[in-house]
């Protein structure tokens, strides 16, 4: 897909001030419109690079903002990350699932945003965890990352999860490599059930300490929220699960399309009007085709922000032989026990681990373009020479003083 030639910076330079003075914004989202507003332009400063050859090239390079919500700066950060992720790869079936909070719990969700992000992920891993240990086809310990997306395709509020777990785990006595032995996990019918009873029962206990906050009817008298409860215990969770083919060397590479992803990407712009905003978006009734939505501007940053994160909070999570804690012991032994000794694929890891990629590296695997070689006599290596100040300066000012 070409690059666009719309941006969602451009249209926060356009429409931010008039929103801002029209809404009330928390912090967050004001730092991600701030960031994204400035990122790569002289506003944070950069560098000048010239080419060791003489033969006159230079070129300004302007920071990056690094906000985790803005559509500039994920590609790096992916691959950095699906770099990492790799050498913690199982030679086994992976599969992919998706838990996803029922749209009854969204006007609660939005005014207790961190509270049940947190309780979605909770409610989500323990009934993975403990569903396969107790499953009696499986009864292991698997390990999975669980990823928190909170939109959809027309930028609506839509949290929901996404899963990549290994297709089978280690026993509970740590000796034996047990492999899922369906086309699937675990029953996702059953697991809904035991996802929607977990996250059910500690919301009812947050409502005890009364921690709950906001706006919303379920919370306006006491009486109202036993009902809220029984009407979420008879709404059918959805769970989607399928078997990630060639899992072993793809599992991660599918999940890092998820992993930096933003609410939505510059690529996705196709017209930005005198008071609309037009993207591309998937039309699930035509698979393999799009669609166009025509918002005003203003109700495109409003849509925009319901997905700026908390502060400080983790929308990646390891579980299971995944987690930090089991990374050197449970992960590793898991591994041994599926591979062989001196196999190639140990042999592989081991090497892998010797060596991580500058970034200059990981650019070139990803885009194929090497980013240290001057473009125009192709001979010279580009070198950094002057530094630009974090304040706005012109192009010009920049080349001639140097």
């Amino acid at each position: 897909m070409g690059r666009s030639s719309f941006e969602v910076a451009a249209i926060f330079r356009r429409y931010g001030d008039d929103y801002r003075q029209t809404h009330r914004l928390g912090p967050e989202q004001h730092k991600a419109m701030g960031d994204i507003q400035a990122c790569r332009t002289a506003q944070l400063g950069g560098h000048v690079d010239r080419c060791s050859n003489g033969c006159g090239y230079q070129a300004i390079s302007y920071n990056s903002c690094r906000n985790r919500h803005c559509p500039k700066c994920q590609s790096l950060n992916q691959a950095k990350w699906l770099e990492e992720r790799t050498l913690k790869l199982l030679p086994t079936r992976y599969f992919h699932l998706v838990v996803t909070l029922p749209h009854e719990l969204i006007p609660l969700t939005l005014s207790n945003r961190k509270l049940l992000f947190n309780l979605l992920f909770e409610a989500a891993s323990k009934a993975l965890l403990e569903f396969a240990l107790s499953y009696q086809r499986l009864r292991a310990q698997i390990g999975f990352t669980a990823v928190l997306h909170t939109w959809d395709q027309e930028l609506n509020f839509h949290p929901h999860l996404h899963i990549v777990a290994t297709g089978g785990g280690l026993s509970q006595d740590g000796k034996r490599w047990i492999c899922a032995a369906n086309s699937f996990l675990l029953p996702v019918k059953a697991l809904s059930i035991i996802i929607r009873a977990k996250f059910i029962e500690t919301l009812e206990g947050l409502f005890r300490e009364g921690k709950l906050k906001g706006n919303v009817p379920c919370l306006a008298n006491p009486t109202l929220f036993p009902r809220f409860l029984r009407k979420l215990r008879r709404i059918k969770w959805v769970v989607y699960s399928k078997e990630l083919l060639d899992s072993s060397k793809k599992a991660y590479d599918y999940l890092s399309r998820y992993t930096h992803r933003v609410a939505i990407s510059n690529h996705r712009l196709t017209n930005v009007g005198p008071q609309t905003v037009t993207f591309r978006a998937r039309d699930n009734r035509n698979p393999g085709r799009h669609r166009l939505i025509t918002i005003p501007a203003p109700e495109f940053i409003r849509r925009f922000l319901l997905h700026i994160l908390p502060a400080r909070f983790v929308k990646i999570r390891h579980f299971g032989l995944m987690a930090s804690c089991n990374a050197k012991t449970k992960l590793e032994r898991a591994r041994s026990l599926i591979t062989q000794p001196d196999s190639g694929d140990d042999l592989a890891h081991a090497d892998a681990l010797k060596h991580s990629k500058a970034w200059q590296e990981v650019m070139l695997s990803l885009t194929g373009i090497d980013l240290s070689i001057c473009p125009q006599c192709r001979r010279g290596i580009l070198v950094r020479f002057k530094l630009i100040e974090l304040y706005p300066i012109s192009v010009t000012t920049i080349l001639d003083s140097s």
